[in-house]
């Protein structure tokens, strides 16, 4: 399989379909066996995604005429050939002639003449990258950046320039298994450099790698997960015996570390029953157990009959504009009009799960966005209309007066993410 012909068709289906990059680019790298080649894949789908504005009205600049239906994907071939162009040590005659085979494979041949000439004038002349306005400037959707600007006045260029980095790859190590200390003694004698995060059971490697390396892995002994989302776990503090409700579980992460951290009854609920597999397989790799309920966090009532809940993690549906450095496509697939109606989620989730709620009961409120309206206002609003909800400073606040607290895209190496742990009280 041509491997340019796969990353056109992921990136179409991003672009043109409105799939996510998690989605369409597995579904191409079904077709590849090598590792190396399904890498390559995930580099030019990924690079295509972080630079495409650019990349778009560059290759827009050497068109008489845009491609259009279902030539469409020969436009995002082309990014693809640019992108190598502009961004990698791959040779131009490579990655022009490779590019145009790619034209072949998705059977335009007719067309074939059309690309590579596209993509020689492109390398003959070789123009700087525009940078016009601060969309091409800094590859990013206008109506992001004036959020950014408007919430981070100070910070906002830092946050875009860490969510075009590649993000370092994190483990959680299962305490259950064995010591933080003892796991990162086993990863240096199987030669993988890695050091400890700043929460408890956080690993940082210093390069990624295939999980195959990584040891006792199928049995169990680490997960994948960003620094920043190990946080939940241990922020919620889960205590044996007590009755917990992990609202939005998907896809399963969180579950498997809070009854990594106790013995506790945990009910694990979401409402994508697709992605509700992925909590059950990693439970089974854990060798975890838990209650897996597809349904709405929204409307408990309507699939839970049992207790109230000694405690309730809340891993809000959110814009995800803390984690672009790791789904860089969600710039494009988001919409301004969105965070409205996110919020409005968000309140009608909050607002049912306080209900099932135990009285002295803690529910953690997390989204990987740093969006204000997501986070901050959202829980200022949530105490205003709650008389019975008190907000907890957390110590890892820089400001214990602030609203929750806020990690910065790269802040301590880790993803976007907010915090907030709510106190119901007693009656």
């Amino acid at each position: 399989m041509n491997i340019r012909a796969l990353a056109a068709k992921a990136i179409f289906d991003v672009l043109e379909r409105g799939v996510s990059l998690s989605v369409a680019l597995p579904t191409q790298q079904q077709f590849l066996r090598d590792g190396k080649d399904k890498a390559l894949l995930a580099e030019l789908c990924y690079g295509v995604m972080r630079q495409l504005p650019q990349l778009d009205k560059l290759v827009s600049g050497f068109m008489e005429k845009p491609f259009k239906g279902k030539q469409r994907v020969l436009h995002q071939l082309l990014l693809i050939g640019a992108y190598q162009l502009y961004f990698t040590r791959v040779p131009a005659h490579a990655a022009i002639s490779e590019t145009a085979e790619g034209c072949r494979a998705l059977r335009f041949e007719n067309l074939v003449k059309v690309v590579n000439g596209v993509l020689r004038n492109i390398q003959r002349q070789h123009p700087a990258l525009d940078e016009s306005n601060d969309t091409l400037k800094y590859n990013f959707p206008a109506w992001i950046i004036r959020r950014l600007k408007d919430a981070y006045p100070d910070d906002w260029q830092a946050i875009i320039d860490a969510s075009h980095q590649r993000p370092p790859m994190w483990l959680r190590n299962n305490r259950r298994v064995q010591s933080r200390d003892a796991y990162l003694g086993a990863l240096a004698e199987a030669e993988i450099a890695a050091s400890a995060g700043s929460s408890d059971d956080a690993i940082k490697l210093e390069s990624p790698t295939d999980v195959s390396r990584l040891p006792g892995f199928a049995d169990g002994s680490s997960s994948v997960q960003d620094g920043a989302a190990q946080w939940a776990a241990t922020l919620l503090d889960p205590q044996h015996g007590e009755l917990v409700l992990d609202a939005c579980a998907a896809p399963g992460g969180k579950s498997c570390h809070l009854l990594e951290l106790a013995d506790i009854e945990l009910v694990a609920v979401d409402f994508d029953e697709k992605r509700l597999e992925r909590v059950s397989q990693n439970l089974e790799r854990l060798k975890l157990t838990a209650k897996v309920i597809h349904g709405d966090a929204g409307n408990i009532g309507s699939w839970w009959q049992g207790d109230k809940f000694d405690r309730i993690l809340l891993d809000a549906p959110c814009s995800a504009t803390g984690v672009i450095r790791r789904h860089p496509d969600i710039k494009w697939l988001r919409q301004n009009n969105d965070i409205g109606e996110l919020a409005k989620l968000q309140q009608q989730i909050l607002d049912n799960c306080w209900q099932w709620l135990k009285p002295g009961g803690t529910l953690l409120y997390a989204t990987c966005s740093v969006l204000p309206d997501e986070n901050r206002e959202q829980i200022a609003a949530f105490l205003e209309r709650t008389p019975d909800a008190t907000l907890e400073a957390l110590p890892q606040q820089a400001d214990p007066a602030a609203v929750g607290w806020q990690i910065l895209p790269g802040q301590d190496g880790m993803d976007g993410f907010y915090y907030a742990r709510l106190k119901k009280a007693l009656l």
